[in-house]
C-alpha cells in the first residue's frame, strides 16, 4: 500500500536523504516515487524488492503463454510436433 507522506518525495529530498532513503527502502519494500516539479519522475526500489517484482512478471508471461497455447490447441490452430520440427529445420537450413 503506497503512504503518499512517505513514498512519495521529490528528487531533491531525494539526493539530500538518499541515505535515509535507501533504509527506508530496504526496511518498508515499498518503492518511493521521486517528482520533479510536483510530476511523478521516477520510481527507486530496492533490489531484493525489484527482484521479486521480475520473478513475478517472469510468471505470469510463462502463464500467459501456456494459456495461449492451450486455446490455440482447443481451436485446431496449433501444430504437431513433427509437422512444426520440419518446417523449423528448413526455415533453419537444418538438416534432420
Amino acid at each position: 500500500m503506497l503512504d503518499i507522506t512517505k513514498d512519495i518525495q521529490s528528487l531533491t529530498t531525494f539526493r539530500r536523504r538518499s541515505g535515509d532513503f535507501i533504509k527506508q527502502l530496504k526496511r518498508s519494500k515499498r518503492p518511493v516515487i521521486l517528482t520533479v516539479k510536483g510530476r511523478a519522475t521516477a520510481i527507486v526500489q530496492d533490489a531484493e524488492a525489484y527482484q521479486r517484482l521480475l520473478d513475478i512478471a517472469a510468471r505470469a508471461d510463462a502463464r500467459e503463454g501456456i494459456r495461449q497455447g492451450l486455446d490455440q490447441a482447443k481451436t485446431g490452430k496449433g501444430k504437431d510436433a513433427e509437422e512444426f520440427f520440419a518446417e523449423f529445420e528448413v526455415a533453419h537450413g537444418i538438416q534432420g
